[in-house]
C-alpha cells in the first residue's frame, strides 16, 4: 500500500492528526481533589489498613447519608486499594447506599421497617405500606430483615433511633423532630459494676491468685456451651485454640441476626461489664493479641454503651495489654457465621470460608482465632464465683444449666426469659410468658429462630435444649422462640422465613443463591408442588457451603411434615 494511502487511513481513524489519538483523560474514575480532601478529613489520622475499610465506609455513610461514587474513589485512593475492592464491599452490605452524583440524592432520613416474622404478625407489612404512601422524596422508607427488637413488634428504625410498637404517627413524629440518634437505656455502668465486685476475677488472674486452668476446669464442669447456636463446649474450644502457635486472636460474635433473637442485645444494653469481664478472661485464656467485638449495625445503643465502657476498662488498666476493638457490621445476616464474620472484620465481603481449615487454626489475619458468642462469655464470672454446681443445678428434664430464651410472637409477655435448660415450650409459655396473648390459642412455635424449624402445639412437651429436637427435624439454635396462634397462616409464615433466607444469602454458592429464590417462587403459588420442593430442599441442604443454605429448608420441611392440612387446604 502506498504511503499516502496509509496516511489517509490514519487520518480517518484519528481525525485532525497523523499520530495515534490519545484520550483526553486517563482511563477509569478520577479522584476529585475536593472529594479527596473531604475523605481525608473524615478519616483523620487513623491508619489506612484494609481491615478498617468497613469502619471508614460507615463514616462516609453517616456523613453523607449515602456513599457518593466520587468519595468512594477518593477512599480507594487514600487506602491504596483498587476501586473494585472498595465497590465490592460497599455494595455487599445492606446498610451502605452507593449512589452516583448524577442520580437524585438520597433523602437525609432513612426509615427501615422490619418485615420479618414477628413484626409481620403484628402489622409490620401494613406499617411499611402506609409509611411509603405517606412520604414522598423527603424521606426514604425501606423494608428491612429482623432487627432484634422482636419483643416490641412491629418496629421501625428512624436513622439510628428505634420506634418500638411502631405506628405511623409515632414514626412520623420522630421524622418531624429529626430524632434519629440512638437512645441509650439505663444500664450497670463501670463504677456500679466495680462496687459489686466486678473485675475481681480478672484481678485475681493477674495477681496469680487463680489460674486459667482453674477457670477452664470450672467451665468444663459447668458444661458451658456456645450459646450462639452451635452449642460447642466452651472449655474444649479454648483448648483447641491454646494448642495452636501464637500470635492468636479472639473474636466475639455479637451479630445475632437470626430471626427472633435479641438476647445478646438485652445483656449488652443492661449489664455490659459482666460481658466485658468475660471477654477479658477468655482473651487471657488464649493469650490473644487482640479481641475484636463484631456488633451488628442494628444495635446502635449497644455500640454507644460499648464504646464508652470499653474506654473505661482501658483507662483502669484492666485490659492487660490486649488490644480491644469494636467493629460495626453493616446489615448482613451471613456475618453471624464465624468465618464470614472474620472476613468482614478483615474489611471484605462476608463470604463464608470453606472448611477445613477451621478458624481455631486459620482465622483472623490467618492466625488461630477463638470465636465466642456474647452470652457465652457473659456467664463466665458467675460460673466461677458461684461454682459449676450452681449452674448445672438449674436444668430440667435431665438437662443442665441456664438458657436465655428470646420469646416473641403471640404471647402475653414477650422478652428475654432466663430459664432452666431443658424447659419445655409449654412450661416456658405458662410459667414465664403469662400464657398466650388475649384472643389467641396456641398452634405452633419456632424453637430456634428461622433456621430451627416449626413444631405444632401438640409437641410442646419436648425439652428445649441442644440435641433434643434434631430427631424431629428441628433444633434449638440460639433459643429464639416465636409462638404462633390459630390466627396465623402457616404457609405465609414459612414463606416469610424463606424470603428472609433469599434476601440474606451471600450469593457465593449456587444451591443457596438460586435455591432460595426458586423456593420462594414455588411457595408463592396457590398450590404447592411438593415433590419438586422436596427435591430442591434436599439439594440446598446437601450442597450449600454454610449453615444458611443448609438450614433454609427447615421451616418448609417442618410445615410439610407437621402442618400438612394447612398446606393442602
Amino acid at each position: 500500500m502506498a504511503e499516502d494511502e496509509k496516511q489517509k487511513i490514519r487520518k480517518h481513524r484519528h481525525p485532525g492528526s497523523g499520530r495515534r489519538h490519545t484520550r483526553p483523560v486517563p482511563r477509569g474514575r478520577q479522584v476529585d481533589p475536593r472529594a479527596q480532601d473531604e475523605v481525608r478529613g473524615l478519616l483523620g489520622d487513623g491508619p489506612r489498613r484494609r481491615d478498617l475499610l468497613i469502619e471508614y465506609l460507615h463514616r462516609l455513610q453517616d456523613h453523607y447519608h449515602c456513599l457518593p461514587a466520587s468519595r468512594l474513589a477518593a477512599l480507594a485512593h487514600e487506602m491504596r486499594l483498587s476501586l473494585t475492592e472498595v465497590y465490592e464491599v460497599a455494595t455487599f452490605y445492606a446498610h451502605f447506599d452507593v449512589v452516583d452524583e448524577q442520580d437524585e440524592p438520597l433523602p437525609e432520613i432513612t426509615v427501615r421497617v422490619c418485615d420479618s416474622l414477628t413484626c409481620s404478625l403484628y402489622g409490620g407489612d401494613d406499617l411499611l405500606a402506609n409509611l411509603q404512601k405517606a412520604h414522598g422524596a423527603n424521606v426514604r422508607i425501606v423494608r428491612a430483615p429482623c432487627m432484634g427488637h422482636c419483643d416490641t413488634a412491629p418496629v421501625a428504625e428512624v436513622g439510628h433511633n428505634f420506634a418500638d410498637h411502631a405506628t405511623v404517627d409515632a414514626v412520623n413524629d420522630l421524622i418531624r423532630r429529626k430524632d434519629t440518634h440512638a437512645h441509650v437505656p439505663d444500664y450497670v455502668g463501670f463504677d456500679a459494676y466495680r462496687a459489686d465486685g466486678g473485675y475481681g476475677l480478672v484481678e485475681a488472674l493477674d495477681r496469680k491468685e487463680t489460674s486459667i486452668a482453674d477457670i477452664q476446669d470450672a467451665l468444663g464442669k459447668a458444661s458451658l456451651r456456645g450459646l450462639g447456636g452451635a452449642g460447642f463446649p466452651t472449655a474444649r474450644k479454648w483448648q483447641f485454640v491454646q494448642a495452636e502457635p501464637g500470635p492468636r486472636y479472639f473474636c466475639v460474635n455479637a451479630d445475632e441476626g437470626e430471626v427472633g433473637t435479641f438476647k445478646d442485645r438485652h445483656y449488652l444494653e443492661s449489664d455490659p461489664h459482666r460481658f466485658l469481664e468475660g471477654v477479658l478472661i477468655a482473651g487471657r485464656a488464649v493469650e490473644a493479641k487482640a479481641v475484636y467485638i463484631y456488633l451488628r449495625d442494628e444495635y446502635p445503643a449497644a455500640r454507644e454503651i460499648l464504646l464508652r465502657e470499653m474506654a473505661a476498662v482501658k483507662a483502669a488498666g484492666l485490659h492487660g495489654g490486649m488490644e480491644m476493638h469494636l467493629r460495626r457490621g453493616a446489615g448482613a445476616y451471613i456475618c453471624g457465621e464465624e468465618s464470614a464474620m472474620i472476613e468482614s472484620i478483615e474489611g471484605k465481603r462476608g463470604l463464608p470460608r470453606h472448611k477445613p481449615p477451621f478458624v481455631a487454626q486459620v482465622g483472623l489475619f490467618g492466625r488461630p482465632t477463638l470465636v465466642q458468642n456474647v452470652e457465652t462469655v457473659f456467664w463466665i464470672r458467675d460460673i466461677v464465683e458461684k461454682g459449676a454446681a450452681w449452674f448445672t443445678g438449674q436444668g430440667r428434664h435431665d438437662r443442665t444449666g441456664l438458657r436465655s430464651f428470646s420469646v416473641s410472637g403471640r404471647v402475653a409477655r414477650p422478652g428475654v426469659k432466663l430459664a432452666p435448660a431443658g424447659i419445655t415450650m409449654q412450661e416456658l409459655l405458662d410459667e414465664y410468658c403469662g400464657g398466650m396473648a388475649e384472643g389467641h390459642s396456641f398452634k405452633g412455635y419456632l424453637p430456634g429462630g428461622a433456621s430451627g424449624g416449626i413444631l405444632p402445639a401438640s409437641m410442646a412437651n419436648i425439652p428445649l435444649d441442644f440435641g433434643m429436637l434434631e430427631k424431629h427435624g428441628c433444633f434449638v439454635g440460639s433459643h429464639a422462640v416465636v409462638v404462633l396462634s390459630h390466627k396465623d397462616d402457616i404457609k405465609a409464615v414459612a414463606l416469610n422465613l424463606m424470603k428472609f433466607f433469599e434476601d440474606e444469602s451471600c450469593g457465593q454458592c449456587t444451591p443457596c443463591r438460586v435455591g432460595t429464590e426458586k423456593m420462594v417462587k414455588l411457595m408463592s403459588q396457590p398450590k404447592w408442588d411438593q415433590p419438586l420442593m422436596d427435591e430442591l430442599a434436599r439439594t440446598m441442604t446437601d450442597a450449600s457451603i454454610c449453615g444458611l443454605g443448609q438450614a433454609a429448608a427447615n421451616p418448609l420441611n417442618a410445615v410439610l411434615k407437621y402442618f400438612r392440612e394447612d398446606v393442602t387446604s
